[in-house]
Formats: C-alpha cells, structure tokens, sequence
C-alpha cells in the first residue's frame, strides 16, 4: 500500500494552491469505503429515503465551499441535468438492482464502474488514449474486486434476476459516464455539486413519498445518515469531481479499484471477522492494478 501511494503521488502534479487530484480521488474513495458499513448499519431505512436524506445532508456542504454565495451553485440547465443524471440516476438503478437482484452479485455488477471508467475514458475524452496496459491493469482490478465481493458467496444464479443485473450495470454506466462527461461540460465551481446533491436527494424523497411506507427514525439513525450525508454521500462527490477536474481520469479510474477492498476491510473490522485468503489475494490483484495503471497514466502524460 505504501507503495502505492508513494507512486501515486509522484504521478500527480503537485499545486501550491490545492491538494493533487490522486489524494483527492484517493479521500472520496476512503469516504466511500465507509457507505456500506453504515448502510447495513441502516438496513432498516428505506432506500429512497435515505438516499434523499442523506444526499439533502451533503448538499449543505456547498454552502462553506461557496462562501455562504448561492451564486456558486447555478450552473446551466444541462449541467444540473448532468449531475442529476449521476446522483439521482446512479442510486434510483442500484437501489432497483438490489430490489431485483441478489446483493452481493448485484454489488460486483455496480463494480464494473471503474472498469468502465478507464475504457470509455478515451471514447468521452477524445484527447486521452489507452494502451493495452490500461485494459490488463482493468481487468486485474476489476477481477480483485470480484474476488472480495464474492469470496465466500454462492454461485450466482441466472432465474428471475435479470432485471436486477441489468440495472445494476446501467448504475455503473451512469456514474462512469457522468464521471468523464462532468469534464466536456462548461467549467463550473466545485461548490455546484450542491444543487446536483439537492435536486437528487429531491427527486428521491418523491420516490420514497410515492412507492416507499412512511418511516419514523430515532436519533441514532439521525446520527448516521447525517455521517452518511457529510462523508460518502457529501464530501466524497465534492472531492471527486475537483480530482477529476484536475487529474487523469484514467488513472483514478484503476485507483478507484480500492473502494471495494477498503469497503470489504472495514465490514470484516467491524463484524470482527478474520482476513480471508481471498480478500488477501483481491488486495494484491487490486493494488498490483493501481501500481500498473498509474505507471502508464504517468508515462502518458505530455
């Protein structure tokens, strides 16, 4: 891991005035290692409300990155589009994908997003090529997250769950897509994630008031989807789209690999289970992708 990080960061350009884009990406994806402890954790909350909540909780992140200027958050209609594209259409497919579908493979599904990220890469930025080291180093990547998500799960089944899968993979479409097409828009300020995260979490308070049963919550779910909103489901998509604003959106695609080892590292923490040989095994795979990938974004650049 240490090397990685080190190589990682002698990849990225270094700023005087911001952090580089490699430690950006690298926050948001700590950030959302965490979303699937605390979903569990809210297992009980139905999904739209809790993707509103928490998306409503995030947007107030804009608020201090904006100077308290609501200026900062108007951006054209169809960059609001856009954002609402990613936010609210990546959620409202992966909720229906784990309605529809088995968990844990409808999880490996979503994960084809960083995959998917590195091989469009060149189709959405006509100015970044890729080479067969970006499709050896995605295939190793996404490979290791196959083997942590489904280390000790069952076979997967075909029956009645196609629908499921084929939501689950148009989730990953949309945030791989929305994650390059945010760079061949208008430039806008980061602080206008805020009326992407508004509008989102909006539109998923309507679905929970027209398809979901009414809910009460006490303080202790209050608490976490408040530490939801301010982390995986607010900060992570803020430092996001300022990495890829100012990175190779190649090379965070490879490193976004490490959500699902960090993801499965912390539920086995906090469950108090024992390292599985094939979480040891997904963490080779994984980091030996990143390494690969950030190499050859890195000899890439001009």
């Amino acid at each position: 891991m240490a090397t990685l990080l080190q190589r990682a960061n002698s990849l990225s350009a270094p700023s005087k005035k911001a952090p580089p884009a490699t430690q950006l990406a690298l926050a948001a994806i700590v950030l959302w290692a965490s979303l699937a402890t605390l979903g569990v954790s809210l297992s009980h909350v139905p999904p739209f409300l809790l993707t509103g909540l928490a998306l409503l909780i995030g947007s107030l992140l804009a608020l201090p990155l904006s100077g308290f200027r609501l200026a900062q958050w108007r951006v054209p209609l169809k960059t609001l589009l856009l954002g609402v594209y990613g936010l609210f259409g990546f959620h409202f497919l992966l909720f229906l994908a784990l309605r529809n579908a088995p968990a844990l493979q409808a999880n490996l599904v979503n994960y084809l997003w960083p995959l998917l990220m590195v091989l469009l890469a060149p189709v959405f930025l006509p100015q970044l090529t890729w080479r067969a080291a970006h499709v050896l180093a995605a295939i190793l990547g996404f490979a290791g997250a196959a083997v942590v998500i489904l280390g000790d799960a069952p076979t997967m089944g075909a029956g009645g769950n196609a629908w499921g899968y084929v939501s689950a993979l148009g989730s990953a479409f949309i945030w791989a897509s929305y994650s390059l097409w945010t760079q061949r828009v208008a430039a806008f300020p980061n602080a206008a994630i805020g009326s992407f995260a508004l509008v989102s979490g909006l539109l998923s308070l309507l679905c929970h008031a027209l398809i979901e049963p009414a809910t009460s919550l006490n303080l202790h779910d209050w608490m976490r989807i408040t530490l939801m909103g301010l982390g995986p489901m607010g900060a992570a998509f803020f430092l996001w789209d300022q990495a890829l604003k100012t990175g190779d959106a190649r090379h965070i695609g490879i490193l976004s690999y490490l959500t699902p080892l960090l993801s499965t590292a912390l539920l086995l923490l906090v469950n108090g289970k024992t390292l599985s040989w094939p979480v040891a095994l997904a963490a080779l795979m994984i980091v030996g992708a990143a390494v690969l990938g950030t190499r050859q974004a890195g000899s890439n650049r001009s």
